[in-house]
């Protein structure tokens, strides 16, 4: 459970119909799954947890498992062609497939969402090893992306049957990243409200945030966006469309490249961005980078922070402002050949909201990426 979640429950959670606990583990399906986790570990500071594949009796795939605090990353490639995980992989590349969600009843949670219009992508199943069972069922979502409903309350294991402990010398050390703040979908033109309506009747989910093509604009390109949160608060799923400007958006070059809708980034929070963002970079990691200019009247427009300023504008790090608060965020540039994934790591402190005062600059800084790679 995201104990350390932002959000705090609210009084309505008793009458959720899909009380959710949190964000489970986030599965990739990629081309090469060992090379993957060797990449997460290195570049993002994972640990390596658990392994399935031909070794434990699964003989489609080899699935890669690495954990940070109360991130899970699950990297999945197939082991022949022609399967619909190699199929997954031919057009969207690497990317995710699974946003697991962890539940006190995964049948249950199959049963509400499938009754209120879901599309079942997994009828409930148990595994059961030598150290208890697990309860997977899971639902269809945009585009080739599914929700995973996971149980594992009776559960002593690794991480799930059909796993084993995966243990290696190589273990470097952790960058500070503590769990999924939110994750992103980018969906197709006039589709976001279908899909806000999917949240809404067949999870439960309700619209917290809404910006528009006033709020998410520069010049050449906007979009639109919608944050929809469940009644706790621990799962939230902004979701994207594009919207008209002169030139192509960042959700259509995603959704040209992707081939179609999809989760478009991870946010992944931590308690100390200046030195999680320093480690991320010594090991490699590209950050999109705003002009220094942003930092001019930064104060003058958030207000006081506890941070030093210097360290800020060297790393690149936004800052921006709510009601209740402030955080700080930066942006990777994608971590694929194609433009398509990337993450975002961000430091709440107290503010609730999506960093809607960095948007502009944000989006200036993508679009000169695009502009690079001929995609404006």
């Amino acid at each position: 459970m995201d104990t350390i979640a932002i959000s705090s429950p609210d009084t309505n959670t008793l009458q959720d119909f899909l009380p959710l606990q949190g964000t489970d583990y986030v599965e990739f399906y990629v081309g090469n799954a060992k090379q993957a986790a060797h990449f997460y570990k290195t570049a993002f500071g994972f640990q390596s947890l658990a392994y399935a594949g031909p070794e434990t009796g699964i003989k489609d795939r080899a699935s890669y498992v690495v954990r940070q605090h109360k991130l899970t990353f699950v990297f999945t490639t197939p082991l022949r062609s022609q399967n619909p995980m190699a199929d997954h992989i031919y057009k969207h590349g690497d990317g995710v497939k699974i946003l697991a969600l962890k539940v006190e009843d995964a049948t249950d949670a199959w049963q509400q969402t499938t009754s209120r219009g879901g599309k079942s992508y997994l009828d409930p199943v148990t595994l059961t090893d030598e150290t208890g069972e697990v309860v997977l069922s899971g639902i269809h979502t945009y585009g080739d992306t599914v929700h995973l409903f996971v149980e594992r309350k009776n559960y002593q294991g690794v991480f799930m049957p059909g796993y084993r402990k995966w243990e290696t010398v190589y273990q470097p050390t952790d960058t500070g990243l503590l769990y999924v703040d939110h994750c992103v979908g980018n969906v197709g033109w006039n589709q976001m409200n279908t899909w806000v309506s999917f949240y809404e009747k067949v999870m439960g989910f309700r619209n917290i945030l809404t910006f528009d093509d006033s709020d998410i604009s520069t010049e050449y390109s906007a979009l639109m966006s919608k944050v929809m949160s469940n009644g706790n608060g621990y799962v939230k799923f902004p979701i994207n469309e594009p919207a008209e400007g002169k030139k192509k958006s960042q959700v259509e070059e995603y959704l040209d490249f992707y081939d179609g809708e999809g989760c478009q980034h991870v946010a992944m929070a931590t308690n100390d961005i200046v030195k999680t963002v320093t480690e991320l970079q010594r090991r490699g990691i590209e950050f999109l980078k705003v002009p220094g200019s942003y930092y001019d009247e930064l104060t003058e427009r958030v207000g006081k922070i506890e941070e030093d300023l210097a360290p800020l504008k060297e790393l690149g790090i936004l800052v921006d402002r709510d009601e209740e608060g402030y955080l700080l965020q930066i942006f990777t540039k994608p971590v694929e050949d194609r433009p398509t994934l990337f993450f975002e790591i961000i430091q709440r402190k107290g503010a609730r909201s999506f960093g809607k005062g960095n948007f502009k600059a944000l989006f200036e800084a993508i679009e000169r990426e695009q502009e690079m790679r001929g995609n404006l």
